[in-house]
């Protein structure tokens, strides 16, 4: 809680600067934002954006930082290694595409976790779920399609359908050593 500064007595002494003394020059150019002397908070580059009560977008938000939704959101949320955290009064009818995504409100859309999906006992999700690993807390509602666990390679996808093809190559009575060549 902030107070309003008491004024100085009048019996007080000022310290006076001398002119030689003079505060040196900042090199930052005039208009460029610099942070107030004793500042409450501390800009950080780390510091999450927030999406707040009373707010709402209609549309795609892309981004890399970290994003707080407690407001209305409706579209896409692509936010590629960033964290997605849906507050309690956040509601969301978008894809969402995060490294983590943490659901304490609403979400009817498609989530996407490459990292981690996270629904808090408050959190209500209505559609598809795809991520390596998902913690449901108790009360929870999760209604829709979920895959979690580590996503298969492509090379191990490649080297399945190979097989099964040369299987199914040599049960038909072809040569499975046989190759065709376009020209």
């Amino acid at each position: 809680m902030w107070r309003k500064e008491e004024p100085k007595s009048q019996g007080a002494a000022e310290s006076v600067m001398p002119p030689s003394a003079a505060p040196p020059q900042s090199s930052t150019p005039s208009n460029a934002p610099v942070a107030a002397v004793g500042s409450p908070l501390p800009l950080s580059p780390r510091a999450a954006a927030c999406i707040s009560q009373g707010i709402r977008i209609k549309g795609e938000v892309i981004g890399k930082e970290d994003l707080f939704v407690d407001g209305t959101v409706e579209g896409k949320l692509e936010l590629g290694s960033a964290s997605c955290t849906i507050g309690p009064n956040g509601k969301v009818k978008a894809d969402i595409s995060a490294r983590e995504v943490i659901v304490r409100g609403h979400v009817d859309g498609k989530i996407d976790g490459t990292e981690r999906v996270q629904l808090w006992n408050t959190g209500r999700v209505a559609g598809e779920v795809r991520t390596e690993r998902l913690a449901i807390e108790d009360g929870a509602i999760l209604r829709g399609k979920v895959e979690a666990g580590k996503p298969h390679s492509r090379s191990q996808e490649s080297a399945t359908a190979t097989a099964v093809a040369k299987s199914e190559k040599s049960k038909s009575g072809a040569d499975a050593t046989s190759r065709a060549a376009v020209i």
